[in-house]
């Protein structure tokens, strides 16, 4: 299977090393690129890429909301220069099935696609622990707390989501567990669905504001 991309940023010169990196992957291909938020919703619709590599300071609409709009059907991976947790926050709670920095280099930018096409999320190291430790409900006014399941969580499925949590694979969790990484995958689509979320990050999230996080 060969992915197919999408690339968004209003820097050319990102979007040209974008280009040189991932068309060098055996798997990867670049369809299309956009400067703007329009053109990157314009793009998708007619390209249908499987993964779209978004910045956030693009006109708009923001690579923010770019990404609120797309990931109910699209995976979208945001790439930025800035850490800030309100933009991570927000990509994480639009959907977005990924978080890196621009600075993150080649080998983790394809890594970054190949997870998302797996189901899997992928966040720049550097600021995945303090990233799932201030993951916060929005800034509106709501309970405390988050929503509990529609179908509470099996003990099993517990250690699963709290090790998602940690940003463990699903291969390091199979060996933390002693399962095959099969079983993990069908624990963490029982939890997704359980919970409502859209991916991985979806679960961290919930076990962080839980209290469940280890």
């Amino acid at each position: 299977m060969v992915i197919r991309i999408l690339l968004a940023d209003d820097q050319e010169a990102v979007r040209t090393g974008f280009r040189l990196v991932l068309g060098a992957q055996p798997d990867m291909e670049v369809v299309g690129e956009a400067a703007d938020g329009r053109r990157t919703l314009e793009r998708a619709a007619a390209l249908k890429p499987d993964v779209v590599l978004a910045d956030i300071r693009m006109p708009g609409p923001d690579g923010l909301e770019v990404t609120r709009l797309l990931a109910p059907t699209t995976r979208v991976i945001v790439v930025t220069t800035y850490d800030l947790d309100a933009y991570v926050h927000t990509a994480l709670r639009n959907g977005a099935c990924g978080f890196l920095l621009k600075r993150s280099g080649p080998a983790l930018l394809a890594e970054a696609v190949r997870a998302a096409v797996s189901g899997e999320a992928l966040i720049s190291p550097s600021v995945t622990v303090r990233l799932l430790r201030h993951l916060r409900p929005p800034a509106e006014p709501r309970p405390p707390g988050p929503a509990p399941p529609q179908e509470p969580l099996t003990e099993r499925e517990t250690a699963v989501a709290r090790l998602v949590a940690s940003g463990m694979t699903n291969a390091e969790i199979a060996a933390a567990l002693f399962v095959s990484p099969g079983t993990v995958k069908t624990h963490v689509a029982h939890i997704q669905r359980k919970l409502g979320t859209r991916n991985r990050v979806g679960i961290a999230a919930h076990v962080w504001d839980s209290g469940l996080a280890p």
